[in-house]
Formats: C-alpha cells, sequence, structure tokens
C-alpha cells in the first residue's frame, strides 16, 4: 500500500467519522414550526380565530355539524382550530381569499370596515394558495385585523372542502345553523352597503 493510498484511507476514515459525529445533532435539533412568524403576526396583530367562549359553546358545535370535524390553522397565533369554532355562533360571513388575487386586496379593507359596525355579523377570512408568511404580510400591508384561517397552500384544503369553494376568488359565504349560503349578488363586493345586503338577504332566505 502506498504512501498516497494510507493518506488518501485516513482522510476518507476521518471525513466519515465527522459526519456520523454531526448527523444525530441535526436529526435531534427541535423544530417549532411557524416559531419564525412570531414577528410577522405580531405585526398583523390578527384578531382571535375562536371568539371569546367559542371552544365552549357546544351547541355552535352541534348546529354546525360536521364542521365540528374540520380543522385548520388560525393564521394569527398558529394554533389548530376547528372551523365550528371559529365560526361561532350566529350568522358568520366567512371570505375565502388569496394573495395573488387583486380582487381580494380590495374586499378585505371594506369586510374589516364592515365588521367595525355594532349591528355586523361576525367575519372570518381564509387565505388559501399561499404561505401564511405571505398572508400575514398582506394583512399587515393592508391594516386589515380580521381573524383569519389558512386552508393551506395547495388547490385544496379541509375548510375548502367543506364549503365547497368554486374555483375563482373570491368568495363569501353567509354561515348560520350549519348552512352555508354562497353570496352570488354581488360576488366581488365593492362597498359595505354591499355587504349588509348580502348578509340581511342570506339571513332572510333562511
Amino acid at each position: 500500500m502506498t504512501t498516497a493510498t494510507k493518506w488518501a484511507l485516513a482522510v476518507g476514515a476521518l471525513a466519515l467519522a465527522l459526519i456520523v459525529a454531526l448527523l444525530p445533532r441535526a436529526q435531534n435539533q427541535p423544530t417549532e414550526p411557524g416559531t419564525d412568524l412570531g414577528p410577522a403576526r405580531e405585526r398583523a396583530a390578527l384578531a382571535a380565530c375562536v371568539p371569546e367562549g367559542g371552544a365552549d359553546a357546544e351547541d355552535s358545535r352541534a348546529a354546525s355539524g360536521a364542521w365540528a370535524e374540520v380543522e385548520t390553522l388560525c393564521l394569527g397565533d398558529g394554533s389548530r382550530v376547528a372551523l365550528a369554532d371559529a365560526l361561532g355562533e350566529g350568522p358568520t360571513l366567512v371570505n375565502v381569499w388569496a394573495t395573488w388575487c387583486e380582487p381580494c386586496r380590495e374586499e378585505l379593507p371594506l369586510l374589516a370596515e364592515y365588521a367595525q359596525r355594532p349591528d355586523a355579523a361576525r367575519v372570518v377570512t381564509v387565505q388559501v394558495q399561499s404561505s401564511p408568511e405571505d398572508g400575514l404580510g398582506l394583512l399587515t400591508e393592508l391594516g386589515v385585523r380580521l381573524p383569519a384561517l389558512h386552508d393551506g397552500e395547495g388547490a385544496r384544503g379541509p375548510v375548502r372542502e367543506a364549503l365547497r369553494v368554486p374555483t375563482g376568488l373570491p368568495a363569501s359565504y353567509v354561515v348560520e345553523g350549519g348552512e352555508a349560503r354562497l353570496v352570488t349578488n354581488p360576488r366581488l363586493f365593492t362597498s359595505v352597503e354591499e355587504i349588509v345586503d348580502a348578509v340581511d338577504s342570506a339571513e332572510g332566505a333562511r
């Protein structure tokens, strides 16, 4: 065995030992999903996904039927929440949006303005098809602090399947008593008055 071969074997053995020593450490590093989103969540300052007392509202869960089994991510704090708990009691206006959707950018501030009315229904937004980081960034930019769920970055998600959301966004629903009514007139809100009329019409149709 030549000197060069001996040196090559020695270097190889040393490299292998180094890899073996470092690999377990890398594998054992704790991972905290969403930890890096802490500052973004603080800047967004979103409202709680579950209204006060919502998690204990058994009547609301019962009325929501199968939706009590639908779980998704709360964009504001990273927790897992049941859709039924996020909806709360009484009529809830659910708005499905995406960061790449230009009409959504126009509609979200109107929804936030509507939610400030004393007679407003609860408003819950659902971000889809983009990352939580992008969603938090857009809501911060718009100054919209409504409760927000994240239904995944893919083409499908549990909330979208439960509500049977169409492909075109944004999409709004008035949800009450386990029923979700897609708002079709108008499909896109351009004023707070249109939101008021849509919610009233959906309630009147029950």
